[in-house]
């Protein structure tokens, strides 16, 4: 089999279509063909691009499956690319076990980077991004969701989760209830709806719009705040000097990591002199 790789992993935007890079356009076009995750979804941005190419399912129920016919394509010389619906394969998307067999046959094949919708998210929260944990989607069962928060919570980092928009009201209460607020709530990512809010409390909640997919970001990083008030004072009085509501103030420095108390303390003394 050739050494050139003749699979690619093909990452497609996760909202505006311009996000794609000249490369991915340039692999889907010399694909024999697109393994996609949504072969409707796939046509549409084929179509976009103007790209006539010959396109087939492979999703988390038949991956599996498909990996026999994949090998034998490769055998024959075709070319090969593999989609997900929206952003890069094997994030939280099909492709894995793909990956994991290929490896293991020793076929060259290469991933493209590009689109992802967690990266952008963590950029927008503001929080420190020098570490991270990505999750990914917590699980469905309440059981086993309760166990994973369990070891979750050990972590000292941020946390990153996606989540649905039937789910992430439950998703976001449990949370707040195993990890400190604010949580970074980005959604519709590079769409034109997007949005990123900080979630405190249960009542935040109930400002969300609950459509598109969610990125949700929390900042378990322990013993990251800093062990004097007057580490953080001068940001915490320049943002009031600024007309910043108290609230506001509080969701900035928390996304700092100084603890909400301290916080609290900080900017009372300032307002009162």
């Amino acid at each position: 089999m050739s050494k050139t790789p003749l699979l690619s992993f093909v990452p497609t935007p996760v909202g505006n279509l311009g996000d794609i890079t000249l490369r991915a356009v340039e692999t889907l076009r010399s694909a024999d063909i697109v393994f996609a995750e949504d072969t409707r979804t796939a046509l549409k941005l084929l179509s976009h691009l103007e790209i006539k190419v010959r396109v087939e399912s492979f999703h988390k129920d038949n991956e599996k499956k498909n990996i026999g016919r994949i090998m034998e394509l490769l055998e024959e010389g075709k070319k090969l690319a593999v989609i997900s619906e929206a952003g890069s394969p094997c994030i939280s998307d099909p492709g894995m076990y793909l990956s994991a067999a290929l490896r293991e046959a020793n076929v060259t094949f290469e991933a493209l980077p590009g689109a992802t919708a967690f990266v952008p998210a963590l950029t927008l929260s503001g929080f420190d991004t020098s570490d991270f944990y990505f999750h990914g989607f917590l699980p469905h069962k309440a059981s086993e969701k309760k166990s994973e928060m369990e070891k979750l919570k050990k972590l000292s980092t941020l946390i990153v989760f996606y989540e649905s928009p039937h789910r992430v009201t439950e998703t976001l209460k449990l949370l707040l209830e195993n990890f400190p607020s604010p949580i970074s709530v980005s959604r519709e990512i590079s769409k034109l709806h997007e949005e990123t809010l900080m979630i405190c409390n249960e009542n935040d909640i109930n400002t969300l719009t609950l459509k598109g997919e969610f990125v949700l970001v929390v900042n378990n990083r322990k013993g990251s705040e800093p062990e004097e008030k007057e580490d953080f004072r001068d940001l915490a009085e320049t943002l009031i000097k600024e007309g910043i509501s108290t609230k506001d103030c509080l969701i900035v420095l928390k996304a700092m990591g100084i603890k909400r108390n301290a916080a609290y303390s900080a900017i009372n003394e300032i307002i009162n002199g």
